[in-house]
């Protein structure tokens, strides 16, 4: 079993609260987001950064969004949502959706049409409520 360090992880935390976000976040938009490293099986982040890209499902305020975790891996499975945009492959983790501070975002990397949004949000509805 793969031992995390939750004490680097914790340090990177630190510099995402201390740094202010100036940047715009919408809905349908794809961020790199440091999600951290978390326990058993929710999805942690890749990297030094702890990064992986994130969809926005709902933005609340600047500070505070709606949004699931994504991964290149498919699961053929009720809480996997399989999806290609722009000839690039993803799969929304519907069963990890979760609030976020905008902190937690680096860059953008796309913005999903709204039929492919709807379809996913409406998923997330028939899945996780």
């Amino acid at each position: 079993m793969h031992t995390k360090d939750y004490d680097e992880w914790n340090e990177k935390k630190k510099l995402i609260q201390a740094e202010p976000f100036q940047k715009f976040v919408h809905e349908r938009e794809i961020w790199w987001c440091s999600i951290g490293l978390n326990v058993d099986d929710e999805e942690d982040g890749k990297n030094e950064q702890f990064e992986r890209p994130v969809l926005i499902i709902k933005k609340f305020n600047r500070h505070i969004v709606l949004a699931v975790p994504l991964t290149t891996r498919f699961k053929d499975n009720k809480y996997y949502f399989n999806f290609e945009h722009d000839g690039v492959q993803f799969a929304a983790i519907l069963s990890q959706l979760r609030l976020l501070s905008t902190k937690r975002f680096s860059r953008r990397v796309r913005r999903i049409n709204a039929n492919l949004f709807n379809e996913i949000k409406e998923k997330i509805v028939e899945v996780c409520l």
